[in-house]
C-alpha cells in the first residue's frame, strides 16, 4: 500500500544570529558554516521524512530575525503546523526576547506544537538550562539543547517536532 503524504509548515523563529539557518543548514544538508549570512524575509527549505506508514513533507520556513518586522513576521506564522523558539545559550537577551516571539507567533497560529531549541549549547552558557525548562512549561512544551556545529539534537529536534505536527 503506498504511503500517505502530508506537507507541513514549520517556522524558526528567534532574534538574528542565534543559529536558525545553521540549524536549518545542518538538518537539510547536514552541512555547517561559522560564516554568519543574515536571513532576509524568509526562506523555505524543504525535508522529507520517511516515517512509518507516511512520507512527511517539511516546508521549514527560517525567518529573519529582526523584531521591527513584526507585521512581515505574521505573515510568515500564518498557517504554520510546528514551530521552533530558538535562543543562543551564549546570549541571555535572546532568551528573554523569546516571550515576545512566542506571543506573536501564538497570536497569529493560535495553539500548534511548539519546541524550544537552546542553541550553541557546544559553547560556554551563560543561560540556565533550567530556566528554559521553566519558560516551556509555561507554554507547555518541551525545550532541546542543539549545536548546528556538532549537530547535537538537530536531527532529533526536527524528528520530534514533524511527529508532533502529525497528532494535531
Amino acid at each position: 500500500m503506498a504511503k500517505r503524504q502530508f506537507v507541513k509548515k514549520i517556522c524558526l523563529l528567534g532574534d538574528g544570529e542565534v543559529g536558525k539557518t545553521s540549524l536549518i543548514r545542518r538538518y537539510v544538508l547536514d552541512l555547517f558554516d561559522d560564516q554568519y549570512i543574515q536571513t532576509f524575509g524568509a526562506k523555505v527549505s524543504k525535508k522529507v521524512l520517511d516515517l512509518e506508514d507516511v512520507n512527511l513533507t517539511l516546508m521549514i520556513w527560517d525567518v529573519l530575525g529582526q523584531k521591527t518586522q513584526k507585521a512581515l513576521h505574521s505573515t510568515y506564522y500564518a498557517g504554520a503546523n510546528g514551530a521552533f523558539l530558538v535562543c543562543d545559550m551564549t546570549r541571555p537577551e535572546t532568551f528573554e526576547h523569546m516571550k515576545h516571539w512566542a506571543a506573536d507567533l501564538l497570536e497569529v497560529s493560535g495553539e500548534i506544537p511548539v519546541i524550544i531549541l537552546g542553541n550553541k549549547c557546544d559553547l560556554e552558557m551563560k543561560i540556565d538550562p533550567l530556566d528554559l525548562e521553566d519558560f516551556a512549561a509555561t507554554l507547555g512544551c518541551s525545550v532541546l539543547l542543539t549545536s548546528a556545529k556538532t549537530g547535537q539534537n538537530v536531527q532529533e529536534a526536527f524528528q520530534a517536532l514533524g511527529e508532533l505536527t502529525m497528532e494535531g
